[in-house]
């Protein structure tokens, strides 16, 4: 059996032009274990938080891109889990380029990252029948720690409760 061909993915910095990124992954089938498509009001506050965390260094958001396309979005924000202040994660890819092993290797190099900015844990949360996204946790290599409660806007969502190094 041979192996899938190498991709090549990169991570970059998120910027002005970014919110297409955004807007393109704020659909129906990307968004059903988020709670829903965000409004644009808030998708513009969203993507205004992904540009300061780099002048807050509170986090850093890329554009994940492979073979030269850009193929969704990748990154890790600081946060407070359970009183400990943690990094947060987050990762999105097109269908297109879903079961390629792109969110696998985008959501490895973001956990990297966001140790080598400091030694903290990094927490990531799934749905809770969201099949994708907890098999991505256990490839990446994160341990299940239990659920939790988000609240949303169309009511609570119960998530599984992701973690690397704490």
């Amino acid at each position: 059996m041979s192996s899938p061909p190498r991709l090549d993915l990169t991570l970059v910095p998120w910027t002005d032009a970014d919110i297409a990124v955004l807007e393109r992954a704020n659909s129906p089938a990307m968004t059903r274990f988020l709670g829903g498509v965000e409004s644009a009001d808030d998708l513009a506050e969203r993507h205004r938080q992904y540009l300061g965390f780099a002048e807050t260094g509170g986090g850093a958001m890329f554009r994940v891109e492979v073979d030269g396309e850009t193929a969704g979005y990748a990154g890790w924000w600081s946060e407070v889990h359970e009183g400990e202040p943690v990094f947060e994660i987050g990762c999105a890819v097109q269908p297109e380029w879903q079961g390629r092993g792109v969110a696998t290797e985008a959501l490895r190099r973001v956990v990297a990252l966001a140790r080598e900015t400091e030694p903290r844990p990094v927490v990531g949360y799934g749905a809770v029948g969201n099949a994708a996204s907890r098999a991505l946790c256990l490839r990446v290599g994160f341990e299940h720690r239990g659920t939790g409660i988000f609240p949303g806007d169309d009511g609570d969502v119960e998530v599984d409760i992701w973690v690397i190094g704490g």
